[in-house]
């Protein structure tokens, strides 16, 4: 009976509990314990600290030490399927004015549809890729059920509406859309966005045929910016394949992806969405995005500072030509239905810009 009136009194009596003798004035002045946020992220860089892929996005402009003493490189942003079908419509037409954009660049920053471009051309399928974003221009419908991206459920639109909830590019809000990522039951997920990669770009889903291609990613659980590579995707039996796809993992829409053993979102989710800063420090570099970061379509609301971006990569001596695809206002950047419009805008821009391209790399 003592020892039920004793445990009731404690239960009731739960606020006074810091006065009583059973907390010693000693044992009140002991530092708080560790909190287990502050833990956490330390059991995660004693764990993953050394596998190579966690690049720190700069917050100063420096040179980077991937592209210091290269002369051309490329950089290609993100922006859904309609993207990858303006960058085939506008490598094809810089192929046809004699412009190589497999052999000219000594390094190719891709992110999301950039990821697919590049891989494809340093891997020598850009025709095949072509082939067939002309062939879904046709039949939308054929990709519609490859990649289904309408109709999301409860968990793909908590994903949705947080990321584009976003105004900053904090790591802390990385974090944030990475766990909405994480817990979205997407329709194209794990191995099936994997496939739908090694089926668009031909690339091995086994090795990483090119060390001139870099992709980028965004660690779901630490929100670390991850840049894929040759070597670091050797070390973690990363495919090129599964680099691609995580790339572009849209929160609620596809993905997550495994890269080694951490999950990746797309890497356009932070505020250098096409990681120009991996090429700072290369005398020329192309840096082709869908917008300027403050027009036109776009997936995700944090805020892409471009222009700064690029800004601080000249300041570090790195001339730089920077092309802004544009897309019409409103567009559904994930709509298969926009694959053949996007294709005819990418070549007509070609026709465009060849020349002057042509004096860039000159």
């Amino acid at each position: 009976m003592q020892r039920r009136t004793f445990l009731k009194t404690s239960a009731l009596a739960a606020p006074a509990v810091a006065s009583t003798s059973y907390l010693s004035p000693l044992h009140a002045q002991q530092p708080p314990p560790e909190g287990l946020a502050q833990k956490a992220e330390q059991i995660s860089e004693k764990i993953f600290g050394n596998d190579g892929l966690s690049i720190p996005i700069a917050t100063t402009p420096k040179v980077s030490p991937l592209a210091k003493g290269l002369d051309r490189t490329m950089v290609l942003g993100g922006g859904g399927e309609y993207y990858i079908a303006w960058y085939c419509g506008f490598f094809h037409g810089l192929l046809e004015a004699g412009l190589d954009m497999a052999g000219l660049p000594q390094m190719v920053v891709g992110t999301s549809a950039g990821s697919y471009m590049g891989s494809s051309l340093l891997s020598g399928h850009f025709k095949r890729l072509r082939t067939e974003m002309d062939f879904f221009g046709e039949f939308p419908k054929i990709f519609a059920k490859l990649a289904p991206t309408t109709n999301p459920n409860a968990s793909q639109l908590r994903a949705m509406e947080i990321n584009m909830s976003a105004t900053d590019g904090s790591i802390e809000t990385r974090q944030v859309i990475g766990r909405a990522a994480l817990a979205a039951d997407n329709r194209l997920n794990g191995s099936r966005v994997e496939a739908l990669a090694a089926l668009l770009t031909g690339d091995s889903k086994t090795d990483w045929p090119t060390p001139k291609m870099f992709t980028s990613s965004i660690d779901c659980y630490t929100g670390e910016r991850l840049i894929i590579g040759q070597a670091s995707a050797r070390k973690n039996k990363i495919p090129l394949a599964h680099a691609v796809a995580a790339s572009s993992s849209l929160p609620g829409i596809v993905g997550p992806t495994l890269l080694g053993q951490r999950y990746g979102m797309d890497g356009g989710m932070c505020s250098n969405p096409a990681h120009v800063d991996v090429v700072a420090g290369s005398k020329r570099a192309l840096v082709i995005t869908l917008t300027d970061g403050v027009t036109g379509p776009i997936l995700t609301k944090i805020p892409h500072p471009m222009a700064q971006n690029i800004k601080d990569i000249e300041s570090v001596g790195t001339k730089v030509k920077w092309i802004v695809a544009g897309a019409p206002d409103g567009i559904n950047l994930t709509d298969p239905r926009q694959i053949q419009p996007a294709l005819r805008a990418g070549y007509e821009r070609a026709k465009r810009e060849a020349a002057q391209i042509k004096a860039f790399w000159a």
